[in-house]
C-alpha cells in the first residue's frame, strides 16, 4: 500500500507494508535509541543496502528531546565526515523522528532523511508531514523546522514488541483523525471493521490530504491539533514523565469536547461516544487540575497561540471540525473546573 504526499517543497511516498530493500548509494546514518536498536536494528540493516553505515544512538524519552541530544548527533556526523550527499534514517518513535528530521534540516543546511517509524503513534502522525522539533523549558516542540523526508516506510512488524500503553497512544491519534474528518472511519473503528494496516492507511491518507493543502500549518493543518492544545499543557505540567504523548492528547480531546459542548456545538451523546472509544483502548480521559490559573496561563506558551489569542480545535460533531478563537476566559476556566 502506498500513500503520496505532494507539498510545495517535495513529493514523496509513504509505504505501508513489509519493509522493502532500501538501496542508498550514500554514506548513511541510522539515528535510533537503545531500546529500538536492541530489538530491531538487525531487521533494518538486513533490508538496507548502503555505501557506508553508521549508527547513532540517542537516549530514549521526551526529556532527551533537546539540544544536548542534537549536538551529540551532529558531532558524530562531523566526526564521520558526513557531507551534503549523505542520508539520515530516523529509526524509532516520534521523539527520534522529530529529532532526526531537525538534524537533517540543519546539518550542512539540509541533507536527505528517511522516516522508519516503530510506534503506532509515529506511524500515523509524527512521521508524516515534515514537522521536526525539540522541546525546551517553555514547552513542547517550540524549536524546529518544516522539513520533508525522502520517504516514509511503515512496517507493522515493529509493533509486535510495542507495549500496550504505546499502542493505545497511537490509537488516540487515529481516533483524532476520525473525529475531525471522517465519521464513517470513526464508526468502522468503533465496530472493529478494519485491520490494523487499514486503520493506519486511512489515518495516513487523511493526514496526507491535510498536509498537501497546508504544509506549514497556516490553515487546515492546525485542525490536527485537536486535543493537543490541552494535551501539551498536561505534558508540560507533568514534566513529560506521567503521560505518553497520545495519552495526553486523549485527555486533551475530552477537554476540547467539553469546550465544544459549552459553546453549544458537540452533543452530549457524541461526546460520550468519543470518550467511550478512547476508553475502549485503555486511554486516560481524566486529569486533576491543581491550579486552574496556572493551567490557563500555560496556553499562552503554546506555539499555536498568536497575539495572545488562544486557538482551540473542537469537533462540531463527529466527522466535522471547528476552529474557535477569542473564547471568553470564563468559559475556558469553566471547562477547566470540570477537571479540578
Amino acid at each position: 500500500m502506498k500513500v503520496n504526499i505532494t507539498t510545495p517543497t517535495k513529493s514523496y511516498d509513504i509505504h505501508i507494508g513489509k519493509l522493502p530493500e532500501i538501496k542508498l548509494d550514500t554514506k548513511t546514518a541510522i539515528i535510533t535509541n537503545p531500546k529500538v536498536s536492541g530489538l530491531h536494528i538487525n531487521y533494518l540493516t538486513n533490508h538496507l543496502n548502503t555505501k557506508e553505515l553508521h549508527i547513532i544512538t540517542l537516549p530514549d524519552g521526551e526529556e532527551y528531546k533537546n539540544f544536548d541530544s542534537i549536538n551529540y548527533a551532529l558531532d558524530r556526523l562531523f566526526d564521520a565526515k558526513f557531507d551534503r550527499n549523505s542520508t539520515l534514517i530516523a529509526f524509532g518513535g516520534g521523539v527520534i523522528g522529530d529529532m532526526t528530521g531537525f538534524i537533517a534540516s540543519i546539518f550542512l543546511r539540509g541533507v536527505k532523511f528517511i522516516q522508519i517509524p516503530t510506534t503506532l503513534l509515529s506511524m500515523v502522525d509524527s512521521s508524516v508531514g515534515g514537522k521536526t522539533g525539540i522541546n525546551n523549558k517553555y514547552g513542547k516542540n517550540l524549536i524546529g523546522t518544516f522539513y520533508q523526508p525522502e520517504a516514509v516506510y511503515i512496517d507493522t512488524y515493529f509493533l509486535k514488541t510495542l507495549e500496550k500503553r504505546e499502542f493505545a497512544a497511537g490509537m488516540a491519534e487515529i481516533i483524532k483523525m476520525a473525529v475531525m474528518f471522517d465519521k464513517k472511519f470513526f464508526e468502522d473503528i468503533k465496530n472493529n471493521r478494519l485491520t490494523l494496516e487499514e486503520m493506519i492507511k486511512r489515518a495516513v491518507e487523511l493526514k496526507a490530504e491535510v498536509v498537501n493543502q497546508d504544509e506549514k500549518e497556516k490553515g487546515i493543518r492546525s485542525v490536527l491539533n485537536y486535543g493537543h492544545t490541552f494535551g501539551h499543557v498536561i505534558e508540560n505540567l507533568t514534566n513529560y514523565k506521567t503521560y505518553l504523548h497520545g495519552e495526553a492528547v486523549a485527555i486533551g480531546m475530552v477537554m476540547a469536547n467539553e469546550l465544544s459542548k459549552k459553546l453549544g456545538y458537540l452533543s452530549e451523546e457524541e461526546s460520550k461516544e468519543i470518550k467511550k472509544l478512547l476508553e475502549k483502548y485503555n486511554l486516560p480521559t481524566t486529569f486533576k487540575i491543581k491550579d486552574i490559573d496556572e493551567f490557563y496561563n500555560h496556553f499562552f506558551l503554546d506555539k499555536k497561540t498568536m497575539n495572545n489569542e488562544i486557538k482551540f480545535i473542537i469537533p462540531e460533531k463527529i466527522g466535522k471540525y471547528k476552529i474557535v478563537k477569542n473564547i471568553d476566559e470564563k468559559i475556558i476556566k469553566n471547562v477547566l473546573k470540570e477537571f479540578k
